[in-house]
């Protein structure tokens, strides 16, 4: 993977679906291992393409970067380049189900409960994943507060990925919105490995170190 030219898609942060123009479902994605990722990705001299949910973090040096909202908008940006893409790193915590109707107009609280339908939003990394290609790499990310590695395994294989990257939420100090990570990376073919508790910067370097060695140990000599 770093011995040539190399092109590198990754998602990152929450998505925002929205039940009125200020009113959304989310999550408390914080965006900085995605971008801890592209940043490290970027310093290795690849091509990489970064789709962002609403994050308050710069974009990283070298890294184009497409902003969006929705889980709807962050497919439609990821269609075409994970077409070019050789790797696909979805890190992005994408909102599982949207409002069935959005309102126009802010809706004013009302007495007594409110009922929300929802609807199941599009599966952004299980729909790219259906389409790759044999010299395309699909890494998920598994957020889990329980079980964790038993479900991040059976999101590996259900969804047909090459590797995930497993870590447990709840742990405080660790994952969403902080600034280190532990986890637990596993890969299609049976690799296990732990790394962290870590900043997120050397936890995304030993990902795509992992990555990497994986990929020249394949490669035809």
């Amino acid at each position: 993977m770093s011995s040539r030219p190399f092109r590198c898609l990754l998602t990152a942060g929450p998505t925002r679906e929205h039940l009125d123009p200020v009113r959304f479902l989310s999550n408390g994605s914080s965006g900085k291992m995605g971008y801890a990722l592209a940043a490290a990705a970027a310093a290795r001299g690849w091509t990489v393409d970064l789709v962002s949910g609403p994050v308050a973090l710069p974009a990283p040096a070298g890294v184009n970067v497409r902003r969006v909202v929705s889980a709807a908008e962050m497919f439609a940006a990821c269609e075409a380049p994970f077409a070019a893409c050789d790797l696909f790193i979805a890190v992005a915590a994408v909102a599982d189900y949207r409002p069935l109707t959005a309102a126009a107009q802010k809706q004013k609280k009302q007495p007594g409960p409110v009922v929300l339908e929802l609807v199941p939003t599009i599966d952004v990394l299980k729909t790219l994943a259906a389409r790759k290609t044999p010299r395309q790499t699909v890494v998920g990310f598994a957020a889990e507060t329980n079980d964790v590695e038993s479900y991040a395994r059976r999101k590996l294989a259900e969804k047909r990925l090459d590797w995930i990257v497993a870590n447990d939420v709840s742990r405080a100090g660790l994952g969403m919105d902080a600034d280190d990570n532990a986890i637990i990376l596993l890969g299609a073919a049976g690799d296990r490995a732990d790394f962290g508790p870590a900043p997120k910067s050397a936890v995304a370097e030993f990902i795509l170190n992992r990555l990497a060695a994986a990929s020249a140990a394949n490669s035809p000599a």
